[in-house]
Formats: C-alpha cells, structure tokens, sequence
C-alpha cells in the first residue's frame, strides 16, 4: 500500500481520518523518483504521521520524493473512534464490513503480528488483541 492512500483513507463506519497506520513490513524502491507537485497529499502526509495543514511550509517540508519510495507490504489500519482494525496484506488494505470478513484469517494475521503490534503500537495492540480473546 502506498503511503499517499493513507491522504484518502477513513473508516468505512464512522468515517475518522486520518486512520492509525501501524507498519509491520515495508518494502522499497530506490529507483522510483518523484518530480510532481508539492505536497502531493492535500490533507494528512502519512509518510511523516502528520496534517499537511500543520506544516510550516509543506513545499519545502513533505517528504514526497522519499515517500514515493516505500510501501507497506504488511501493517493495521486503525479507527481510534470505533475501534475497528483493517489488516494490509501483500501491499493491499482490506477494509471490508465486519459481515464480511473472515474471523479466522483475522485472527491468524494477528497471531503471525501480534509481537510486532506489541512492539510498535503498544496501545494499539491493547486495544486491538482484547477483541480477539
């Protein structure tokens, strides 16, 4: 998942933005350049977990040639509103109603992260594992 998508992503309940982003893996390109507009984002540089609008100067401050360089392959998606987590996977965000998720393959992409969440987003896990017991 590219960082930028975190600029357009909300909780598909409540509509929160800008979403938790706990990376867990992330792969990079160094070959990738970037020569558009700065900022690219317009509202939330995910790459640098801050609003644009809360950058002295976001021309000279957003990070957009570096950050076009990464993405995660494997992180959470988290609503600090209502709780709800989205796993990435394989570089894709899945961000599907609670009634169509698969309860086991959440619980198995918990269990294969669970340390690193731990690790990472110590009050994010908290909030995110207690759900799963």
């Amino acid at each position: 998942m590219k960082y930028r998508l975190m600029d357009i992503l909300a909780c598909p309940y409540d509509k929160t933005f800008p979403l938790t982003l706990v990376v867990f893996e992330e792969k990079t390109y160094p070959e990738r350049t970037y020569s558009g507009r700065v900022p690219f984002c317009e509202l939330y540089c995910s790459f640098r977990r801050m609003n644009i609008k809360d950058m002295s100067n976001p021309s000279q401050e957003a990070p957009c040639g570096e950050c076009i360089k990464h993405e995660v392959v494997n992180g959470i998606l988290y609503c600090p509103t209502c709780g709800r987590w989205y796993p990435i996977k394989d570089e894709i965000p899945i961000l599907l109603p609670d009634e169509l998720r698969n309860k086991k393959e959440d619980e198995e992409f918990l269990d294969k992260f669970k340390d690193k969440i731990r690790e990472l987003a110590p009050d994010v896990a908290s909030k995110i594992l207690k759900q799963t017991t």
